[in-house]
């Protein structure tokens, strides 16, 4: 009999192997993604701006594609004027001003580029990163679930108030027409402000379904690649990669589809707020909110929403992946022939949700494939998973599960093979082998938590860790010259002796690795982990921010 500990750890082994190789065979082995996309856009080299764009723009205005154009703090196409940009047009946002594009309700923008002449959006400065600049805003007249009038105009401190006719959005003209945005790349966007998180690379408020928006990358934003609020979309041929928030959001009782679309997210550069493939929810707080009218609704299909995980292991024990879809109250999603690949788990359900037939009838998950997940579909409050598993592997709904390589099963199948194994698991223990924090029944003791209960005692170490971390941490100097910041996940075990070993680390710069693990090798001798009485080696791990403040 296979030890039970053996067949976890190859588990993790086999995702590691192929979630390294998904990214590059989903770019290459589908055909609509080819020529127009640029997955490594800081490799391109743009002319200098001959023309800028500033302020608000009153009337009609097309540019070419002989030209370079600087977007030049926040430019506001004004109602009833049309933007028209050529094919193959490149449009840089400043960096310094924090440039923006917003299309005003009324407007509009046609930016029709071609499969082999794309528009592009991207970043002023020789370096890129995200953020750079804020992203694009479409503005419409189509409804939305909130009370009284909505605006954006939080997006842009200190606005002329001439300006502000141009934030608002929302209405009853559900087939409202804002424009085409059709082959076209926005790059570096995201720009962080001093009243919300940041930009998302681009925002539809309200916007109605006459719109056409396909064939459209966000890539490298540093919020959110995609947000809907309210309106009625048709989303096409959508491309998300290396968003830091969530690749798709929609709230507001936005009725939106989305169509053969694709979301590669890394860990290592989420946000720390729960960033997601997918986040579909109708409301950020209810007072704001006409429960009168429709909540957020979701039809997905042909969608492949990936984890690129190098290190399955180490991410998920630095609590790098969570789930890949979350599901908010008073929501309608249809999702189905789609692929969820590395996340833990695939699918979570807000706590409000009741777990009942009329509401698991409103969320509907059929012929999906499930790869290397932990989990598949969950209540955030976890107190009817078990439920919520046994109705989604129902083989009525034709939903799939593999691990690394293997050949798809039923997840049906997989349960019942899963009891099997478990009845028929060898007891011994190998003690070579680290058991995860999480899976530890008895945490190793950190001095000073000797007294705590056992459901305690795990609290009382990670607040020692933190502890220990903050009161032996030293900024390098070399990342201080440097201006180098970041997030260091570090992993360590810590063996059947207590003794901290095998300390790893993975950051942005090896300075800020050498000082996280110099922290981590100070850790003192501490009470062994014990799993079914007997005394293990237990892996752990956690982000250590390195922020420098003025």
């Amino acid at each position: 009999m296979k030890n039970f500990y053996i067949v976890f750890w190859v588990f993790f082994l086999i995702i590691y192997s192929t979630n390294a190789q998904q990214e590059e065979e989903i770019i290459t082995k589908n055909e609509w993604l080819k020529h127009w996309t640029d997955f490594k856009p800081n490799l391109a080299d743009n002319n200098e701006p001959t023309q800028i764009l500033t302020g608000e723009i009153a009337e009609d205005i097309q540019l070419y594609k002989r030209e370079t154009y600087l977007l030049l703090g926040h430019v506001f196409v004004k109602e009833g004027v049309t933007l028209t940009i050529e094919p193959g047009t490149v449009i840089i946002g400043d960096h310094e001003t924090k440039a923006s594009l917003t299309i005003a309700k009324g407007a509009s923008i046609i930016a029709d580029g071609l499969v082999t002449d794309p528009i592009v959006f991207t970043s002023n400065k020789s370096v890129k990163k995200p953020g750079d600049w804020g992203g694009i805003i479409l503005l419409g007249d189509a409804p939305l679930n909130k009370f009284g009038r909505a605006s954006v105009s939080s997006f842009y401190p200190e606005l002329s108030p001439e300006y502000y006719k141009n934030t608002n959005y929302g209405g009853e003209n559900v087939t409202s027409n804002s424009g085409i945005l059709r082959f076209v790349r926005i790059e570096y966007a995201g720009k962080k402000t001093y009243t919300i998180n940041s930009f998302s690379g681009l925002l539809l408020a309200g916007v109605g379904n006459e719109t056409i928006v396909e064939n459209v990358m966000v890539s490298y934003s540093a919020g959110e690649s995609f947000k809907v609020w309210g309106g009625e979309t048709n989303l096409k041929n959508m491309v998300s990669y290396r968003a830091n928030g969530s690749d798709f959001n929609l709230n507001f009782g936005a009725q939106s589809q989305l169509l053969n679309s694709l979301a590669i997210r890394f860990p290592y550069i989420s946000n720390s707020r729960g960033a997601r493939c997918l986040d579909i929810r109708s409301y950020d707080k209810k007072d704001d909110i006409d429960f009168s009218k429709k909540g957020t609704s979701l039809v997905a299909e042909n969608l492949t929403l990936v984890n690129n995980s190098k290190d399955f292991e180490f991410d998920i024990q630095s609590g790098l992946i969570k789930e890949g879809v979350y599901v908010g109250h008073n929501t309608l999603l249809n999702i189905t022939k789609s692929m969820i690949s590395g996340f833990k788990p695939a699918i979570v359900l807000e706590d409000e949700i009741q777990v009942d037939q009329p509401n698991l009838e409103k969320i509907k998950v059929t012929d999906m494939h499930f790869k290397n997940c932990r989990g598949y579909v969950f209540s955030k409050n976890d107190a009817n998973n078990a439920a919520l598993e046994n109705w989604y592997a129902n083989k009525e709904f034709l939903n799939m599960l593999s691990v690394g390589n293997r050949s798809k099963t039923f997840i049906a199948d997989a349960k019942k093979a899963e009891i099997e194994n478990k009845k028929a698991k060898n007891k011994v223990i190998n003690k070579n082998i680290a058991i995860p924090f999480d899976l530890i029944e008895l945490s190793p003791i950190f001095p000073g938590c000797e007294r705590k209960e056992i459901g305690e005692s795990k609290q009382c170490f990670q607040k020692k860790i933190r502890s220990h971390i903050a009161n032996n941490f030293r900024y390098p100097e070399e990342a201080l010259r440097n201006d180098i910041e970041g997030r260091v996940f570090i992993m360590f075990n810590i063996d059947s002796n207590g003794h901290v070993v095998n300390v790893k680390s993975r950051g942005p710069d090896k300075s800020l690795e050498e000082e996280a693990e110099r922290m981590i090798k100070l850790l003192p001798k501490m009470q062994p982990g014990k799993q079914q009485g007997q005394t293990v080696k237990v892996s752990y791990g956690l982000p250590i921010a390195f922020k420098k403040t003025l």
